[in-house]
């Protein structure tokens, strides 16, 4: 398997995958072609997984903001992930993860945020937002579900606020 960044060759493919992989619902699908074509986009954080020349997995990180008073800190929101049905439980999506995670430290990222499940993404560093002042208010989550991954050391304790997705999370 190899992980690459996406190019735009692969939308379709990955459209296509987005679709397959959330039950052949094309909201997720539309979502990573709301961020791509956004100011939140991210080229290098838009990752597909390979195999034999086939897209079998896609993450997507994009930018958001921390807001606290009036002062404003960049962060990263991973959304979506998907990987073909065909391919799951086979480490794929965590590859994925992993990579993408490493890519954004490397381009000075300090912190990823998601609304995930809260028994899956702990193994890749991720742990409940909320128990570090952080708040969510665009979306009605379970706090055991909106997460952090402190990719800088010390940025959670140096950084509280309300995350704010993007508009195109919401179009």
């Amino acid at each position: 398997m190899q992980i690459r960044t996406e190019t735009i060759n692969d939308y379709k493919h990955v459209f296509n995958l987005n679709y397959l992989a959330f039950e052949k619902r094309d909201d997720e699908a539309k979502l990573v072609e709301h961020i791509r074509f956004s100011n939140c986009f991210i080229r290098e954080l838009s990752l597909v997984a390979e195999e034999q020349g086939k897209i079998v997995g896609h993450v997507l990180f994009s930018k958001a903001k921390i807001i606290r008073e009036n002062e404003e800190t960049d962060v990263l929101v991973l959304a979506p992930i998907a990987v073909n049905p065909t391919f799951q439980k086979r480490g794929i999506g965590s590859n994925l993860i992993r990579a993408g995670l490493r890519r954004a430290k490397d381009l000075g990222y300090g912190l990823v945020f998601l609304i995930g499940h809260p028994n899956y993404y702990p193994k890749f560093g991720f742990q409940s937002a909320r128990n570090h002042g952080m708040e969510l208010t665009q979306f009605e989550v379970p706090d055991d579900v909106f997460m952090v991954c402190e990719l800088k050391d010390g940025e959670l304790a140096r950084i509280s606020g309300e995350l704010h997705y993007p508009a195109s999370f919401f179009i």
